[in-house]
């Protein structure tokens, strides 16, 4: 973090990140002086409501966050920017995108958490267009021109008003990664026999204990059982509670309904309970070993939409070959109960030293056994690159010595 003070003495001077945050109502033009070298400007957590047009004079910059402002349009200075491909505004009061606001080299788009309606044609024709995060807005209807986004391989409509699934983006060449809940064309009133069927919990029916990990949605605690509730449970537990608002992902109520409907599989986090209160949501799930660990590290913003991991980690082949023979096996489980996980990434595994897996982190889901047959096929299609790019990921950490060998070629023709 930086401050006006510094910014104002010439301290900042060459900087390639900047982020104030110091309750800005207006934009500091001392920033104007860091336009031989700012590439990433975080005005994140201010009181802005408007950039000037002298914005476009920092020529190097390629990523800005403006996310909880008070912007009710994305800027149209934006637009002029010349090397721009990273946008970020969540969490303001945008209801208007012109498409003058949409620089040409537009890679990464965040717009989740505001009152959108609509959305500009010219969008639809951004080619490098890989990342695109719109839930949590009040959207009826996707441009017809999105079929033209062939880079686009991230894409977050969940929790907004789309009254019709848009079958434009049914036909995206690397659409991979897909999270559409809480929209009108989602709705049903059809009984969920895998939901209904896992019991309810009070949440006077236990104690939170230590944080074991947070994340977009919620917060998940180790916690143990009052009286008699483990004669019928688990006795190790861990409770995700869920946050009320809408995350960068769609509504926690979707996440924990895709959860239960998914049901149990041997790879999968189980979840032996719900609790669902007026003034708390949550999931009661078995604890997990602790020896499991992370698989991998979410993308960057170098990266984008790729996963990463830690430097020297590298797995054997036949640990490789046996993680995607179980992400296999779970992905067809999940398909089979017409649930699209919608994040399909090591980021979201956990694995042990024998590489077996569990896997969980159902934010991004969607349910789609409302839709059409010819539409659900397709969503398995995409969820289905995910994988791809999941063994594709596991690939490049595989030891140098397996890389000659037929399981390592036969796992490279299962990516093509």
């Amino acid at each position: 973090m930086h401050t006006i003070e510094q910014l104002k003495a010439g301290e900042l001077k060459g900087i390639k990140r900047l982020q104030l945050s110091e309750n800005l109502t207006t934009f500091p033009m001392e920033i104007l002086s860091l336009a031989d070298s700012l590439e990433i400007l975080d005005l994140s957590n201010n009181q802005l409501s408007s950039l000037p047009d002298e914005i476009a004079q920092l020529t190097q910059l390629k990523i800005i966050f403006a996310s909880n402002n008070q912007f009710t349009s994305l800027p149209s200075v934006l637009g002029l920017c010349p090397l721009l491909e990273m946008i970020g505004f969540k969490s303001n009061q945008i209801t208007e995108v012109p498409a003058e606001s949409l620089p040409l080299t537009l890679r990464w788009l965040i717009l989740t958490d505001n009152k959108i309606t609509a959305l500009p044609e010219m969008l639809g024709k951004r080619p490098r267009l890989q990342k695109l995060a719109l839930a949590g807005n009040q959207l009826t209807h996707l441009p017809n021109s999105f079929s033209q986004l062939t880079n686009l391989e991230l894409l977050r409509i969940s929790a907004n008003q789309l009254v019709a699934f848009p079958i434009q983006l049914l036909t995206l060449p690397k659409l991979a990664w897909f999270a559409f809940s809480g929209n009108p064309f989602c709705q049903t009133n059809q009984a969920c026999d895998a939901i209904d069927s896992v019991p309810e919990v009070a949440s006077k029916d236990y104690v939170l204990q230590e944080v074991l990990g947070q994340g977009a949605s919620g917060v998940i605690y180790k916690a143990k059982w009052i009286e008699d509730k483990q004669q019928h449970f688990p006795s190790e537990i861990a409770v995700k509670v869920f946050k009320g608002e809408v995350t960068s992902d769609g509504y926690p109520q979707d996440e924990l309904q895709a959860c239960l409907k998914v049901g149990i599989h041997n790879s999968l986090v189980s979840s032996i309970a719900q609790v669902n209160e007026s003034d708390c949501l949550a999931l009661i799930m078995e604890l997990i070993p602790p020896h499991f660990k992370n698989l991998g590290l979410p993308p960057t913003l170098e990266t984008c939409t790729r996963d990463t991991f830690n430097n020297e980690f590298t797995l054997s082949i036949e640990k490789i070959k046996k993680i995607v023979d179980q992400m296999t096996q779970v992905f067809e489980h999940m398909h089979n109960q017409q649930v699209c996980h919608g994040d399909l990434y090591a980021h979201n595994t956990l694995f042990d030293e024998e590489a077996n897996i569990i896997f969980g982190d159902f934010g991004a889901a969607s349910m789609y056994h409302m839709l059409s047959d010819e539409i659900q096929v397709s969503i398995k299609t995409i969820e289905q690159r995910a994988l791809k790019l999941f063994i594709d990921d596991l690939l490049s950490i595989c030891v140098e010595e397996d890389k000659n060998t037929s399981l390592y070629q036969s796992l490279v023709l299962q990516v093509k």
